[in-house]
């Protein structure tokens, strides 16, 4: 149970709503973390244009990958609410249980190109406390796998994102 009250969709103002519909309409179910983020309309939106854009768009990085950073930082940060989401969304978006299954045994564990496990580590090493400590040389050696600039900064605007997420999840008690 959350840790602070959170509103059921029909106390949300209609804003919030608008956005929140189709999710329920398609998952039967608003998760807590919509409920928690509904309580500010300022940051629910903020976070929905993240989810819309990271997420849900199509972009540089494959949705596999994007599902694997979500899965790997959420692991990472200990957000088992985050992780159980992130499983039903990744089967949702066609990745086989097996693959989400290797996913959920760590990096070296995927059968992804070495190029793709080392982009996924930098990720989990950005998830990190001391990701200030990451050096320009490992950047470059992205690069020198064939990862674009864009790609990079995308993949690691995703290890935030979720660095954000589950910190809101796991502070608020969500999905215990």
């Amino acid at each position: 149970m959350a840790h602070i009250l959170l509103p059921e969709f029909e106390d949300m103002s209609s804003t919030i709503q608008a956005k929140a519909k189709p999710i329920l309409e398609k998952t039967g179910n608003l998760g807590d973390i919509f409920k928690l983020l509904a309580i500010d309309e300022k940051i629910y939106l903020a976070t929905d244009g993240m989810v819309q854009r990271y997420l849900l768009d199509q972009t540089t990085l494959s949705y596999d990958t994007k599902e694997a950073i979500a899965l790997l930082v959420s692991i990472e940060n200990g957000c088992k609410m985050c992780v159980d989401v992130h499983k039903n969304i990744a089967k949702m978006l066609g990745l086989t249980e097996e693959k989400i299954a290797q996913i959920l045994q760590g990096v070296d564990a995927m059968d992804v190109q070495t190029n793709e496990k080392a982009l996924l580590n930098f990720c989990i090493k950005a998830s990190r406390k001391e990701n200030h400590k990451i050096l320009k040389e490992e950047i470059d050696a992205l690069k020198e796998m064939g990862w674009s600039d864009v790609q990079i900064v995308e993949a690691v605007a995703i290890t935030g994102y979720f660095n954000y997420i589950n910190t809101l999840s796991n502070v608020f008690g969500l999905g215990e």
